[in-house]
């Protein structure tokens, strides 16, 4: 038999391994992400260091396996989320985003084909909202999107970065970081929004702008970093029906 065949043959199985392992770890991950979501849900500090991996501790031989193993578990779940995104179905993506990763949707809500997202059980995304193709949600210290809010194509939403002024270089991101967005505003293609940033309502951040503090109701901003260039329209009545592209 000819080796190209056999070449074949691996690179096919090796692509089933990946599904096989992706399913066999749905219901340890739906477990550990119900697990993390009641600890966010029931915490009792208003301060609280979020990192994705714990802190150092000390370099005894057992504690330094268990960091080991943690790191791993971080790593699968974070490409776990980020395979989610490359399957081409709505409703097998839905039902993973809600049911192991327990993103909260509203009805007709759409997250399109390759969207990341980071710690998606404190994502919420309201009735009728749209969030475009290969778009990055880090919801790592909390992302609320209103209703019938659009967001375009590879738009980026960051609720924790690094310190620059800390020694260490450490993420000190708190619940400050949360990001909003309220009903009915959009979203240009390649925006940047930074964390601790509420986006009014019916506001719009035009294309490749980075959006590093507040938008009021209605605001038109544009720009890095995004400035005031105009007023919408304030009767606005649009609902978005869910209705998607297939596949993508």
């Amino acid at each position: 038999m000819d080796v190209s065949i056999y070449v074949f043959i691996a690179v096919i199985c090796l692509f089933m391994l990946k599904w096989l392992f992706f399913i066999v770890f749905l219901l340890p991950i739906r477990v550990i992400n119900n697990r993390k979501q009641r600890t966010f849900n029931n915490r009792n500090t208003t301060h609280r260091k979020l990192s994705e991996f714990p802190k150092p501790i000390k370099s005894t031989f057992i504690r330094r396996v268990k960091r080991i193993v943690i790191r791993y578990i971080y790593g699968y779940l974070r490409y776990f989320y980020f395979q989610i995104g490359f399957i081409p179905s709505h409703r097998i993506r839905n039902l993973l985003y809600q049911k192991i990763c327990l993103v909260e949707m509203g009805s007709n809500s759409i997250i399109y084909w390759g969207a990341e997202i980071r710690s998606p059980y404190k994502l919420k995304i309201g009735k009728g909202s749209i969030i475009g193709d290969k778009s990055i949600l880090d919801a790592r210290n909390n992302i609320v999107i209103g209703e019938n809010v659009n967001l375009s194509s590879n738009v980026s939403i960051y609720t924790e970065q690094h310190d620059h002024r800390d020694t260490y270089f450490r993420c000190n991101s708190d619940d400050y970081s949360r990001v909003q967005i309220d009903d009915r505003a959009w979203i240009g293609p390649n925006v940047i929004i930074l964390p601790g940033v509420h986006i009014g309502y019916g506001a719009v951040v035009a294309a490749g702008s980075v959006v590093p503090k507040d938008v009021p109701d209605f605001t038109i901003v544009a720009g890095v970093p995004a400035k005031n260039i105009g007023e919408r329209k304030k009767d606005l009545r649009y609902e978005f029906d869910g209705e998607y592209l297939p596949f993508y």
